[in-house]
C-alpha cells in the first residue's frame, strides 16, 4: 500500500559562487554596486539559486543543475529571476505553492543588509508570497574559509511548500 502524499513539504537549498572582477553583483534579484561580482554560467545570483534548489528539493524535482545545466548555451548569462519563474511554474503544474522561504546569504563585503528590503520586494511577487513570508538574513564568515578570504559567497535557503 502506497503512503499518502504529504500536503506540506520542506526543501533545503545551498549554492556558492566565486567572486570575480568584471562581473556584475546580483543578489536576491537586485544589482548591487561592488568591485566584483559572482562568477557563473548565469548571472550567478547565489541567493536565487539556493531558493530554486530549496523549492525543487521540496517537491522531489532534483536541483537547479538538472533543469538549467551550465553546459546548455540557452542559460548563458540568464537573469536568475527567470530561472525562479520557471521553477515556480514546475511547482504550480504539480499543484504546489510556496508557504514561505527563509534564506541566509554569507559574504564578507559588501554589506548586504541595506539591500535586503529591495531583495524581499523583488522575491515576494515572484514566489506569490506576502512580504512577511520572505526572510533574508545576511552574515559574514568571520574572515574564515573561502568566504572569509573574499574569494566567494554562499547562500542557504529553506522553503515550505503545500498543495494548493
Amino acid at each position: 500500500m502506497a503512503a499518502a502524499e504529504a500536503s506540506m513539504r520542506v526543501g533545503f537549498g545551498y549554492d556558492a559562487h566565486r567572486l570575480a572582477k568584471g562581473r556584475e553583483l546580483w543578489l536576491g534579484g537586485v544589482r548591487i554596486e561592488h568591485g566584483t561580482g559572482l562568477e557563473g554560467h548565469s548571472d550567478a545570483d547565489v541567493l536565487l539559486h539556493a531558493i530554486c534548489d530549496a523549492l525543487l528539493g521540496a517537491v522531489g524535482l532534483g536541483d537547479i543543475g538538472a533543469h538549467f545545466p551550465n553546459t546548455d548555451a540557452q542559460w548563458k548569462g540568464i537573469d536568475s529571476k527567470r530561472l525562479l519563474v520557471a521553477v515556480m511554474s514546475l511547482l504550480q503544474e504539480r499543484g504546489w505553492r510556496v508557504g514561505n522561504v527563509d534564506c541566509t546569504l554569507v559574504m564578507e563585503r559588501p554589506k548586504v543588509m541595506p539591500h535586503v528590503p529591495a531583495m524581499r520586494a523583488v522575491l515576494a511577487p515572484l514566489l506569490g508570497l506576502a512580504l512577511d513570508h520572505v526572510s533574508i538574513k545576511a552574515t559574514t564568515n568571520e574572515r574564515m574559509g573561502f568566504v572569509g578570504r573574499e574569494e566567494g559567497a554562499c547562500a542557504y535557503a529553506v522553503a515550505l511548500v503545500h498543495k494548493s
